[in-house]
């Protein structure tokens, strides 16, 4: 892998928004800064994400100064919502994973009400440090992460996409592709490498940073969901279900913890250095 490189950074400052990419992000213990420190609950409590509303695909969170974000989304006026003040934080279920939030401003639960036709809540992480471990069955002590799915970042390659599509130009669904990356939703894309390579890395160096690679990553019905259109379809996962089934599912890329702190900047190489 040696002529490996960082391709390009994304991140996603409310959780189930379209992404973001950068020239360059700060790697905090829990994740890119900036990324999926916001997130929508229901009036239960629960998580909502494109899983139950695919029209998440459409809007945007533009971080703002001091942490906020200003949202938009089509037929919407665009509004900015700061950082809550942390008076007192709200329980809520995220996959099974129970932590407590702090609750957005009024009008932000309206204006995400209203686009996504049903009662919602917008939270903010305030304390990463604090508020989530990650799965102790993959985890050192300490370790915690942000409103991702279940790990601080997702690396995806480059090769392997392409890969990928070229498996789904020989399926059923063959009209679907070719994929685009953002189906994956990855914090970084890795070029320079040979198709899965990364199925052998433990431990990965990004330009000034050093990541422990925790488990790959299961891939659910969001990856169906074009996040241009908000339509779902087939792909990717009926043909990773017929070449990338492991025990933890259907699986593409690989969840990181960073194991320093730093810069990540497009164009950084990318070692394997375990």
């Amino acid at each position: 892998m040696g002529n490996a490189e960082l391709l390009s950074i994304h991140v996603h400052p409310v959780k189930a928004f379209r992404g973001q990419a950068l020239r360059e992000a700060v790697v905090e213990p829990w994740g890119l800064a900036g990324d999926r420190r916001w997130a929508l609950i229901d009036d239960g409590g629960k998580v909502v994400t494109q899983r139950q509303q695919p029209r998440l695909a459409l809007a945007a969170a533009e971080p703002v100064p001091g942490g906020g974000v200003r949202l938009s989304a089509p037929g919407r006026e665009p509004l900015t919502v700061p950082v809550p003040e942390a008076v007192g934080t709200v329980s809520m279920d995220l996959f099974g994973d129970k932590l407590e939030a702090v609750l957005a401003g009024a009008a932000a639960h309206r204006w995400c009400s209203a686009y996504v036709g049903a009662d919602v809540r917008l939270v903010h992480m305030d304390d990463p440090a604090a508020r989530r471990p990650v799965d102790p069955g993959y985890a050192l002590p300490g370790e915690t992460v942000s409103f991702a799915d279940g790990y601080p970042l997702l690396a995806v390659s480059a090769a392997s996409l392409d890969a990928l599509n070229s498996l789904v130009a020989q399926g059923p669904h063959s009209g679907e592709g070719p994929l685009p990356m953002n189906r994956f939703r990855p914090n970084l894309v890795v070029g320079g490498t040979e198709p899965w390579a990364e199925d052998h890395w433990s431990r990965l160096v990004v330009g000034e940073v050093e990541f422990r690679v925790a488990k790959p990553s299961g891939r659910c019905v969001v990856t169906t969901t074009d996040q241009d259109t908000a339509v779902r379809g087939k792909e990717p996962l009926s043909t990773l279900g017929r070449h990338r089934r492991l025990d933890d599912g259907l699986v593409f890329g690989q969840n990181l913890v960073p194991l320093s702190r730093g810069t990540v900047r497009v164009g950084d190489p990318v070692r394997v250095v375990a």
